[in-house]
C-alpha cells in the first residue's frame, strides 16, 4: 500500500463563496429529496394514497432540478481547476452524476402530468436505480474530499487544533 504524504496539499475550489465550495453546500438537498423519493414511492405502493404520489412528484422535481444546479458548480470546478481536471476520480464522479441526474429528470418528467400514473413499475425502478447511482457518486465525491482535499483548507483545520492533529479527539 502506498504511503500518503503527511500533509495533503489542498485543491482550492473555484466555485466558492468566501472560500467555501458551492457544490458540497448545495448537494445535500437534492440527495435528500431523491432518497426521500424512494420512500414516497414505497408508501404509494403500499397505500395507493394520492398524497404520496404528489409528494413523490415534488421530491423528484426538487431532486432533479437541485441536482443540476449543484452539478453546475461541480462542473465549473472540474473544467476550470487544472488539478481537479487531471483526476480520474473527478471525471468518474461527474459522469455518474450526469447519468444519475438524467434518470432523476426522466423520473420527474414521467410524473408531471399524472403523479401516480407511472409510479409502478417505472417510477419505482428509476427511483431505486437513481438511489444506487447516488451511492456510487457520493462514494467518489467523498474520495475527492478526503483523499485529494478538494475544497478543504488543511492549514486552517490544522491551526484550530493545538496539536496540529486534524482528527477528532476527546478532551477531558
Amino acid at each position: 500500500m502506498a504511503q500518503r504524504p503527511e500533509k495533503i496539499e489542498p485543491i482550492i475550489s473555484f466555485a466558492a463563496i468566501l472560500g467555501h465550495p458551492v457544490h458540497p453546500m448545495l448537494i445535500h438537498f437534492p440527495v435528500a429529496a431523491l432518497v426521500g423519493l424512494m420512500a414516497t414511492d414505497l408508501a404509494w405502493l403500499f397505500t395507493e394514497d394520492p398524497f404520496w404520489a404528489r409528494a413523490g412528484l415534488w421530491m423528484a422535481g426538487v431532486g432533479a432540478l437541485g441536482g443540476w444546479v449543484s452539478g453546475m458548480a461541480g462542473f465549473v470546478d472540474l473544467v476550470i481547476v487544472p488539478r481537479i481536471r487531471r483526476l480520474i476520480t473527478a471525471w468518474c464522479h461527474g459522469v455518474l452524476a450526469v447519468m444519475m441526474l438524467s434518470l432523476a429528470s426522466l423520473n420527474w418528467l414521467l410524473r408531471v402530468d399524472a403523479p401516480a400514473a407511472h409510479i409502478f413499475p417505472w417510477g419505482i425502478y428509476l427511483s431505486f436505480l437513481t438511489g444506487g447511482l447516488i451511492s456510487l457518486t457520493s462514494f467518489l465525491g467523498g474520495r475527492l474530499v478526503y483523499e485529494y482535499a478538494i475544497g478543504v483548507d488543511t492549514d486552517e483545520a490544522a491551526s484550530k487544533h493545538p496539536t496540529g492533529n486534524t482528527t477528532h479527539s476527546q478532551s477531558t
